[in-house]
């Protein structure tokens, strides 16, 4: 089942030597976690990489409940690869390296990197949250597959959806011993997607581009456009709008701190739950006693439909 995605997946990073496809983030490494050192077997683990990921899922939760002892090293703002090495053992199952793809902490901090761990003996296991396969110039903190495989982590773990933009899914890239010990645990049957799922990744691998990718690198000048045409329109319907610039955050349990320049639609605070109720629903947000529709979350192609929704609202409908 899924040769077709598997295959997508390699061609899209070519230093991965086989992938698995599991039905989210959190399975891929629950997954690793007991093929990997399920039994008793320790993982050591950064106290600042102990993060949650979301709804109350937190990494260390997760881990202990696959049976594996959590070993924890350095700090929550500084950890050095001494501490690594001075925590790896005959009980070592592997060393985890877990992205914070949903904060940031800055100052006096200090993190090993995948590189500075991975000559320790012990396999890497690498979770990078968000699922970028390769490079992102727009996003150039955000860790991505290929990059760290290279670096020398014998597994990556990841997302499907998020930066991606694909189906929900987790996925599993690296070296072929440890992703055959993954795929062959029966775990993993419990774990696997549905076809749908597969060939919806596939898709978004091989191509067209997907609305993730497209708000990401719009053009800025084109939003501001959109947003002055769009004003215009509304006010001609008798509404209260004007254009204005926005700043636009990433999202989506990916790059966080990173803006976006934008650019939005902006209108009385009450057109915020006036169209949030409406159908279809428009999901605005309130800066400064203003609600803000920002293009960069709308493809082109819907500005007719927000335009009508927007009159709706002002209408009453």
């Amino acid at each position: 089942r899924g040769r077709s995605a598997l295959a997508a997946l390699l061609d899209a990073v070519p230093a991965a030597e086989a992938a698995h496809v599991v039905n989210n983030g959190a399975a891929a490494l629950v997954l690793a976690a007991t093929a990997l050192a399920g039994g008793g077997r320790e993982i050591v683990i950064s106290r600042g990489e102990m993060v949650e990921i979301g709804d109350g899922f937190r990494i260390p939760e997760l881990l202990a409940a696959t049976g594996a002892r959590l070993r924890e090293v350095g700090t929550t703002n500084r950890t050095s690869p001494d501490d690594y090495a001075a925590a790896v053992g005959p009980g070592t199952g592997f060393i985890l390296k877990v992205h914070p793809s949903n904060f940031r902490v800055t100052g006096f901090t200090r993190s090993a990197d995948v590189a500075e761990v991975a000559g320790l003996g012990v396999p890497v296991v690498a979770d990078i949250g968000s699922g970028l396969l390769e490079p992102e110039p727009l996003l150039p903190d955000e860790p991505d597959a290929a990059t760290w495989l290279k670096a020398g982590a014998d597994l990556v773990t990841a997302s499907g959806d998020k930066l991606l933009g694909g189906p929900q899914c987790g996925l599993v890239l690296g070296k072929e011993e440890y992703v055959r010990r993954l795929s062959r645990h029966p775990l993993a049957r419990a774990l696997r997607v549905d076809k749908l799922t597969l060939a919806a990744l596939e898709a978004t691998v091989r191509g067209p581009r997907t609305p993730t990718d497209e708000a990401l690198h719009a053009d800025v000048t084109s939003l501001r456009e959109r947003a002055r045409r769009l004003a215009d329109r509304l006010r001609e319907a008798g509404v209260d709008a004007a254009p204005a610039d926005s700043d636009a955050a990433v999202g989506g349990g990916g790059a966080p701190g990173v803006v976006l320049p934008s650019a939005a639609v902006s209108l009385p605070e009450p057109y915020a739950a006036l169209l949030r109720h409406g159908t279809p629903a428009v999901m605005g947000r309130v800066e400064d006693g203003r609600c803000l529709l920002d293009l960069r979350a709308v493809p082109p192609g819907q500005d007719d439909a927000l335009a009508r929704a927007v009159v709706r609202a002002a209408e009453g409908g």
